[in-house]
């Protein structure tokens, strides 16, 4: 049986709404970040953000550090 094609959870990127979950902010504080450059790294893809769930991760890690 292939996987080719699929997309597992653990591969798939995050939307503004998953990242606001995450990280237990309001989506509209992902936006003023990204105005301002700050925040996770983020992608646009087509009209949409996406984010590399493991970049949002490491950024949290250098917010810690």
């Amino acid at each position: 049986m292939s996987t080719q094609g699929q997309t597992s959870a653990v591969d798939r990127l995050w939307t503004v709404e998953d990242v606001s979950a995450f990280l237990g902010v309001p989506v509209g504080t992902l936006y003023q970040w990204r105005h301002r450059r700050f925040g996770p790294p983020a992608a646009k893809v087509g009209r949409h953000l996406r984010y590399d769930p493991q970049d949002v991760r490491s950024w949290v890690a250098e917010q810690a550090a």
